[in-house]
C-alpha cells in the first residue's frame, strides 16, 4: 500500500493550480503550504509537491468514487486550459469497468483519474 507520494516540480504555482484543479472534483484540497506543498481528502495528507527537477517519466493515477467523478475531474483540467492527455474512457484491456481519463501536468508528467466500478447511471 503506497502511503504518500511526494513530486518534484520547477513550476510550483502552475502546478498547484493543475492540482487545485483536477483533484478538486475528488474530494482533495491543499492542507500544508510550506517547503512541501500537501493535498490530501478528508483526514489523509497524502500527495506532496516540492520545488526541485521533475522526471517526466512518472505515471501515478488517482482513484475516483465513480466514473462521473472521473468526467469532472478531466472536464476541470480541460476547463481551466490544462493537457488532456486521453478523454474518459472504458479500458477494457485493463478490465470491464476500468474507466479512466488521462491529463499531462504542468512539468508532462501523465497523471491518470480512475474509476474500477460499473456504472451506475
Amino acid at each position: 500500500m503506497i502511503d504518500h507520494l511526494e513530486l518534484q516540480t520547477r513550476n510550483m504555482i502552475a502546478t498547484l493550480r493543475f492540482f487545485s484543479d483536477v483533484l478538486a472534483p475528488l474530494g482533495y484540497e491543499q492542507k500544508l503550504d510550506g517547503a512541501s506543498r500537501g493535498f490530501g481528502a478528508a483526514d489523509s495528507l497524502d500527495f506532496f509537491l516540492v520545488d526541485g527537477e521533475p522526471s517526466a517519466n512518472v505515471h501515478f493515477a488517482f482513484q475516483a468514487d465513480s466514473r462521473e467523478a472521473v468526467d469532472q475531474a478531466c472536464e476541470a483540467g480541460r476547463t481551466n486550459g490544462h493537457a488532456i492527455d486521453r478523454a474518459p474512457a472504458i479500458m477494457p484491456h485493463i478490465h470491464p469497468n476500468y474507466y479512466a481519463g488521462f491529463l499531462r501536468d504542468p512539468d508532462g508528467r501523465l497523471v491518470e483519474i480512475v474509476c474500477h466500478l460499473p456504472n451506475t447511471a
